[in-house]
C-alpha cells in the first residue's frame, strides 16, 4: 500500500473514531441526562409540570385507555377517543363476564343489541338513541367519558391544593412520576360544578349517594411519563369504588363511524311503535 493511501486510511480511521465517539456514549448520556431532568423536575416543580401536561394534554386528538373500576359494581372497558370535531368514543365494557359495544358520536348513542336479543329486534345489532333522553342520561355514560379523558384529571391536581408527588414508578414500562392529591368529597364536586361537568340535579344526586355511603374523602392518582403524557390515573371514592385507566397510543390514527342504518334501530321511533300498539290495544 502506498504512503499517501496508509494516511488516507488512518484519517479516515481517526475520523470514524471521533464521530463514534461523539455520537455514542455522550448522546446516550445527554439523552439519559435530559430524563432524568424531566422526572426530576416532574418531582419538584409540581405546579409547573403539571402546567406543562396540561397544556399538552388539551391538544390531545386521539388516545385509547384502558379502564378497570368498580363504581360500584366491577367492569372493564376499552375506550378509544377522538376529540376532533365532531367528538366521537368508542367503548368495548365488559360487566359480569358480557361484552358490548358502545358508540358515542356527537350527540348521538349507539349501542350493540346482545346476540340473544337480536331476533326480538327484527335482527338489528344496534340500537340509536339521543344522548339527551331520559334512558341514555340515566346510563350516565357522558359522566364516564369526562371521568377518563385524562385532563380532567390534571385539572383537578391543577384547581385543588394539596397535590404531592410520591416519587418515580414505572407503569406498562414506561418510567413516570406519581403525583397524589386526597380532597374532600365537597371540593371534589365544587370543582365539577364550576366546570360545568354536571348539572345541579346531577351533582345533588352524588353528594346524596356519597353521604349514603359515608365517604369522607376522594383520591386522586396521576402518574406522569418524561414527554408530559399522562400515563395512568386512578379515582377512589371510599366505599363508592375506584376507577383506573391507563393511556397509550397518543394522537395514532383512529377510526370510529356510525354503524350502518340497516343494521341500526332507533330507539325513539322503538318507543313510539309500543306506545301506539299500547294505545291500540287499550
Amino acid at each position: 500500500m502506498s504512503r499517501w493511501k496508509n494516511v488516507t486510511v488512518l484519517t479516515v480511521a481517526t475520523v470514524s473514531a471521533v464521530a463514534v465517539a461523539a455520537c455514542g456514549p455522550s448522546t446516550a448520556s445527554r439523552e439519559a441526562s435530559q430524563q432524568s431532568s424531566v422526572l426530576e423536575l416532574l418531582a419538584n416543580d409540581l405546579q409547573g409540570s403539571l402546567q406543562e401536561v396540561m397544556n399538552k394534554s388539551s391538544k390531545i386528538e386521539t388516545l385509547r385507555a384502558n379502564v378497570v373500576g368498580s363504581f360500584p359494581d366491577d367492569f372493564e372497558m376499552q375506550m378509544v377517543m377522538d376529540l376532533r370535531d365532531p367528538v366521537s368514543y368508542e367503548m368495548v365494557m365488559e360487566v359480569a363476564g358480557d361484552a358490548t359495544t358502545i358508540r358515542l358520536i356527537d350527540s348521538v348513542m349507539y349501542m350493540e343489541t346482545p346476540e340473544a336479543q337480536r331476533e326480538s329486534n327484527d335482527g338489528m345489532r344496534w340500537m340509536k338513541m339521543d344522548l339527551s333522553s331520559a334512558f341514555a342520561s340515566g346510563m350516565g355514560l357522558e359522566q364516564q367519558v369526562k371521568e377518563v379523558d385524562p385532563v380532567k384529571q390534571v385539572k383537578t391536581l391543577l384547581e385543588i391544593e394539596g397535590v404531592t408527588a410520591v416519587g418515580e414508578e414505572t407503569v406498562n414500562g414506561v418510567r413516570t412520576v406519581h403525583y397524589t392529591l386526597t380532597t374532600t368529597p365537597e371540593e371534589y364536586l365544587a370543582l365539577q360544578k364550576e366546570e360545568g361537568e354536571r348539572d345541579a340535579g346531577e351533582l345533588a344526586d352524588v353528594a346524596a349517594q356519597v353521604d349514603e355511603l359515608g365517604v369522607t374523602e376522594i383520591k386522586t392518582d396521576l402518574w406522569i411519563d418524561e414527554q408530559y403524557w399522562p400515563r395512568r390515573a386512578q379515582v377512589t371514592m371510599g366505599e363508592m369504588g375506584v376507577m383506573t385507566m391507563d393511556y397509550t397510543d397518543y394522537n395514532e390514527p383512529v377510526t370510529i363511524e356510525a354503524p350502518p342504518a340497516a343494521e341500526t334501530t332507533d330507539f325513539a321511533e322503538l318507543l313510539q311503535g309500543l306506545g301506539e300498539e299500547f294505545g291500540t290495544n287499550t
